[in-house]
């Protein structure tokens, strides 16, 4: 997760200047008083718990293993848009006729008549031994690993798995096959905070603020282009209706029409609005279609909201007005 985070905070404004790679503390020179801190990914989401930190970055797989039930890390973001990975079961390919969770379940009851418990390798004890009782896996024993999990039914000491896959070919090439209903948990990367120190701070919660504000307005811009052309027409109103015939294409509020002053015979009016990407082609073609001439797109850095939502829930999961 560290280059991931960084290469993100970098886009989001809130670059990381790390003076030395042996340095364990870094500034964030975009928002004053704000140091970073270089942890294990493992240990992070307990710095936080433990108020040694007032946000941390950190896989939401690790913050839903090891927070605390009633303890003081909350989730603030959910999902950062970068970290992509699923928590699976995974077991031999040897295991023909198991294809499905409910084909482990009917299993782990065939070796408890045989006379053993299925054993499970993983590094999630708390996520995977939930979902297995959820699913009805009642006799199975967990085998806490530190390391490499693939190895794990090869060596004999487990008969499967349960890890993090971003691409499932480490799995393939160790002679591993997910199940259906096998996924555990959605992962990304997450941001979290302590719920005391925010609560009783003005000052750390203002920081948070400008850095939960910033990674939510580069977030909602990743989903748009900012597109701006110039239309011959009647006037603003009639540009504007034009424009409205298809609302995909309004922009979030609407457009924004104002008067070229062109040599241009007729009157001109520059539009500019925001389209979701998937629907880029499709507005160019609009823009064409009622006159448009020069269509540019571009990405936008930041979309700013009348509030930012993830704060808004920051500060009534704190209890504050």
């Amino acid at each position: 997760m560290y280059e991931p985070t960084l290469r993100f905070l970098e886009a989001c404004g809130l670059p990381v200047k790390r003076s030395s790679p042996r340095r364990y503390t870094a500034l964030v020179p975009t928002v004053p008083g704000v140091e970073a801190v270089f942890q294990r990914h493992a240990d992070i989401t307990s710095k936080v718990e433990e108020g040694n930190a007032d946000l941390g970055i950190v896989g939401l797989d690790r913050f839903s293993e090891y927070r605390q039930e009633e303890g003081d890390a909350l989730l603030i973001i959910p999902d950062l848009d970068f970290g992509r990975c699923e928590l699976v079961v995974a077991v031999p390919d040897a295991w023909a006729d198991v294809l499905s969770i409910v084909d482990l379940a009917d299993l782990s009851v065939e070796f408890r008549e045989s006379g053993r418990e299925l054993r499970v390798a993983t590094k999630y004890p708390r996520l995977v031994g939930r979902y297995l009782a959820r699913h009805g896996v009642n006799y199975h024993t967990l085998v806490p690993v530190s390391g490499t999990l693939e190895a794990a039914p090869t060596m004999g000491y487990a008969d499967v798995i349960a890890d993090i896959s971003a691409s499932g070919i480490t799995l393939r090439e160790n002679g591993l096959k997910t199940i259906e209903a096998g996924t555990i948990l959605v992962s990304q990367g997450c941001l979290i905070g302590n719920r005391a120190l925010l609560r009783r701070s003005p000052e750390r919660l203002e920081a948070a603020r400008e850095m939960i504000e910033r990674l939510e307005a580069h977030q909602s811009a990743g989903d748009y282009y900012r597109l701006t052309a110039n239309i011959q027409g009647l006037s603003e109103e009639a540009v504007a209706a034009q424009l409205l015939e298809q609302p995909e294409f309004a922009g979030l509020l609407g457009p924004t029409v104002a008067r070229v002053y062109s040599a241009e015979p007729g009157h001109w009016y520059a539009v500019t609005l925001f389209v979701r990407k998937g629907l880029l082609a499709r507005a160019v073609d609009h823009f064409r279609a009622i006159g448009g001439v020069s269509v540019s797109a571009s990405s936008a850095d930041y979309i700013f909201y009348q509030e930012s939502r993830a704060f808004r829930a920051l500060v009534q999961a704190l209890g504050l007005p």
